[in-house]
Parts: structure tokens; C-alpha cells; sequence
């Protein structure tokens, strides 16, 4: 069997975020959605208007959101559209809000966590996606990148609090009192990103992944008092096969000689975030092996 082709670019440029996407060789059909995360008020390590506009505008994307689960500045509909205003996307593209008007239930397939997926109804207006991610680390999850924007992203808000939950309520009140084993979150994130790339298949609906490694903090874009990067950036990979994409952004953290590495090091394993790679390969959404492509 071949093995995933991840391209990779030091460059992080918007030009270069375009080079990516088209070595992915994919043409992406119809209303295309990118989903990115719009960043909470305060944060700043979010992508940037002035990065990802040009390449978002020539698909004719438009920006894809869900509300958060945690109490903040983007667990209503109309407050998050204005942060996604304050921090720039609406300069570029439309901003859709996808659990504005409810939410969709995706099947789980062989999940040990989770029965379904909540995903934000509007999911389903779109003939392609662009699962747009910045990578950094993350005080629940370890770390976030593809697998992460697809499961936690792409859920509504009440999906999120399921997957928090690792399947015991939509609650988004309860589920940060709800019990469970680290482990069962991380395998959690990995049903629901695969979930939503088993529905877009049966679909016929193509997408593609790219994660920006840039801004690599310890903390998440979701953090209101996000720090300031630990390491420098490392550049920006692209893979129709996001186990893949994920496992190249991780080596490339591992083999790196910044000495600002081991804390995003210790962030990562201390939340067992790592684990996440061969539970989603073990699912079948993609391989922890690859083929490095520079370009």
C-alpha cells in the first residue's frame, strides 16, 4: 500500500499556502466551506486575514464555524460572527455560523465512546471542504490540528459537549463536570473526525487538509489569555489524509532542535495527545505513515 503523501513548505506565506493546496492536486467542486477556527476574543495566535485571504478567495470559500461549548465571546451565534469580524474573515469571505439554526446527526461508526456525531446544520449546504487548521498545543487535547478542527470544530455546540463528555451529554453545562478517562477524550475527537470524513465519502464530497504551523503556543486560539509562541514556526503541511498531515506536524515538533520544543513536548504527552494518531489510523480515517514532499 502507498504511502500518504504529506507536502511540506518552511515558506508561510500566502503564496506558498496556495502552492500547498494545489499540489494536493484536487479540484474542489461547488460551495466549498474552509473551516478555520475564528479565534476567541483576546487570543491572537489564529489565522490570519492578511495569510489565508487570498488563497479562501480564490476558492470562493466561505468561512465555516461552529458555536464553542465553554462560556465565552462565540457561544452565541451573533457574538461569535462578530469576534469572526473583529479578527477579519468577514474582509475576505462569508462567515457561516453553522450551528446558527441547530444541528445535524452524523452515524459513528465502530466508536467505543461516542453513538453519533452533532455536526452544525449547515454542514450539509456544502459540495466541498478545506479542513484549514492552525496547529499549536491545547490545554484539553494536547495539541490541535486537523483531527482536532474536524472533530471539536466541525461539531455544534452541543457536539462538542458530547465528545467532551466522551458521549455522556449535549450538555454544554454538564459536560465539564462529567467524568472520564483522559485517554476516552482523545479517542473521542478521533470517532468524530471520522465520522465526518466517512459522511462527506458517502457524500461524494471531497476534502482536503492543511494546518498552518505557525504561532506555536501552548495554549489553544480557543484561549482567551493565549501566551506567546514557546518554539519558532515550522512551516505548513497539506494531505488528502489527515492522520498523516497530524503525524508530520507532530515528528516535525519532535525532530526539532528549538529548544522551546520540549514544552510544547511535555504539553502534548502530558495530555496524552499523541494517542489520538493510531486510534484514528486503527479507525480507518488515514495512516500514521507518510511520505514526506518538499516544495
Amino acid at each position: 500500500m502507498a504511502k500518504s503523501k504529506v507536502f511540506f513548505t518552511k515558506e508561510i506565506t500566502p503564496e506558498s499556502l496556495i502552492k500547498i493546496y494545489e499540489a494536493l492536486g484536487v479540484n474542489l467542486p461547488g460551495k466549498v466551506g474552509v473551516k478555520v477556527s475564528t479565534g476567541e476574543a483576546g487570543s491572537k495566535g489564529y489565522l490570519k486575514a492578511s495569510l489565508i485571504g487570498p488563497f479562501v478567495k480564490g476558492l470562493n470559500g466561505t468561512i465555516i464555524e461552529c458555536n464553542t461549548a465553554y462560556p465565552g465571546e462565540r457561544n452565541t451565534a451573533e457574538d461569535h460572527y462578530e469576534v469572526a469580524k473583529e479578527h477579519g474573515f468577514t474582509e475576505f469571505a462569508e462567515v457561516d455560523i453553522m450551528d446558527a439554526d441547530g444541528e445535524l446527526e452524523i452515524p459513528v461508526k465502530n466508536g467505543k465512546h461516542l453513538k453519533y456525531d452533532l455536526v452544525g446544520k449547515s454542514f450539509d449546504n456544502y459540495d466541498s471542504i478545506v479542513n484549514l487548521a492552525h496547529s499549536k498545543g491545547h490545554a484539553m487535547g494536547g495539541f490541535g490540528a486537523n483531527l482536532k478542527n474536524q472533530s471539536i470544530g466541525i461539531a455544534s455546540r452541543n457536539g462538542k459537549a458530547y465528545i467532551h463528555s466522551c458521549g455522556k451529554t449535549k450538555s454544554p453545562k454538564l459536560c465539564w463536570i462529567s467524568k472520564h478517562k483522559q485517554i476516552d477524550f482523545i479517542e473521542s475527537m478521533a470517532e468524530a473526525a471520522t465520522a465526518v470524513a466517512d459522511y462527506l465519502k458517502e457524500k461524494g464530497k471531497p476534502i482536503v487538509y492543511i494546518t498552518v504551523a505557525n504561532a506555536l503556543s501552548l495554549d489553544c486560539d480557543c484561549d482567551s489569555k493565549q501566551g506567546d509562541p514557546v518554539m519558532g514556526d515550522l512551516g505548513i503541511f497539506g494531505s488528502l489524509d489527515p492522520v498523516a498531515n497530524d503525524q508530520a506536524f507532530i515528528d516535525a515538533i519532535w525532530s526539532s532542535t528549538d529548544p522551546g520544543a520540549d514544552e510544547l513536548k511535555e504539553r502534548i504527552d502530558s495530555r496524552e495527545g499523541r494517542a489520538i494518531l493510531p486510534y484514528a489510523e486503527e479507525l480507518g480515517l488515514g495512516s500514521c505513515d507518510y511520505e514526506l514532499v518538499k516544495i
